[in-house]
């Protein structure tokens, strides 16, 4: 009996939702990706637990995707099963100042919720396209904010089906790295201590950065956010640009006219044209100014 059958028949046990050979093009952000052999849709984390140990047991390869905001899935798709985060979607108070909530949660869910309990200190991440547990993979940060500034807590399952949690310092927050950053662990909860504030000033300020994004940054194309790290000392964007590159173009992917950190899809663009342009970009900085360019994307294949 096929591994997928046996996998199969352990989710219906489960009564874990799954779907088979899903184009990931409709599920990132870049609208880029082939075919998946198979998308899990597990509800808690118990059940997540369950659905990695049967992975294993079945030997299939799996990664974990939430919104799909920072990657790019290769042209040929992923051989193995997708597990979604999207139904990880609780959120709740735990006291006045603290809030949990899962990892599938959208930041733009969380940072409303935020706002509606007057609690001041997430302001920064309205607007980034992405759910909580990916922030917290990275530590997601824009307009001198950064998801370390409020996390104190995240709980995990292991690839092995283990559960457990990390707290303060073992979380090994910093520039867009957190101690799970290219880990055998999955984020599935996050606990974020925030401060009371008025609820006036926080959607001013919340208004205020989506304002600049949408002035800044080009949202009304398909692309993963910002393409590279900030190298240290510089700006990647400020750099692309003085390097002459902005609008350079491989295929349907294109160095961003309006802001150069960004590659953007312009229309059918592969993963293909996409890595042209990085690759690009990468050596001709590298060439021109000695800085290596780091993509901030993760590539998933």
């Amino acid at each position: 009996m096929s591994s997928y059958i046996l996998l199969k028949q352990k989710l219906d046990i489960l009564g874990c939702e799954y779907s088979e050979g899903v184009l990931l093009s409709g599920l990132t952000s870049f609208k880029i990706g082939g075919n998946a052999d198979m998308i899990l849709f597990p509800e808690s984390e118990e059940m997540l637990s369950a659905v990695v140990r049967a992975c294993n047991e079945n030997e299939i390869r799996f990664f974990v995707l939430g919104k799909g905001s920072n990657i790019l899935v290769s042209d040929e798709g992923f051989r193995g099963v997708v597990i979604s985060t999207s139904k990880l979607d609780k959120i709740e108070l735990i006291d006045e100042n603290t809030i949990y909530c899962q990892s599938g949660v959208t930041l733009s869910k969380l940072c409303r919720f935020a706002l509606d309990n007057s609690l001041s200190g997430l302001e920064f991440a309205f607007g980034i396209p992405g759910s909580a547990g990916g922030a917290a993979y990275m530590n997601a940060g824009a307009y001198n904010g950064e998801m370390k500034d409020v996390l104190f807590r995240c709980d995990h399952v292991s690839f092995d089906g283990q559960i457990g949690s990390f707290s303060d310092l073992q979380l090994d927050l910093s520039y867009r790295h957190s101690a799970y950053s290219r880990s055998d662990k999955i984020i599935t909860g996050l606990y974020l201590r925030l401060h009371k504030g008025d609820k006036e000033l926080i959607k001013a300020r919340m208004d205020e950065l989506m304002a600049k994004r949408r002035d800044k940054q080009p949202l009304e194309y398909p692309s993963a956010g910002s393409t590279f790290k900030r190298p240290e000392n510089n700006f990647a964007g400020a750099l692309v640009e003085q390097c002459g590159l902005k609008g350079f173009t491989v295929g349907k992917a294109q160095v961003s006219e309006k802001h150069a950190g960004f590659v953007i899809n312009i229309g059918g663009a592969t993963a293909s044209d996409v890595m042209g342009v990085i690759l690009h970009c990468q050596s001709v900085v590298f060439e021109k100014t000695g800085i290596h360019l780091e993509p901030e994307v993760e590539f998933i294949g």
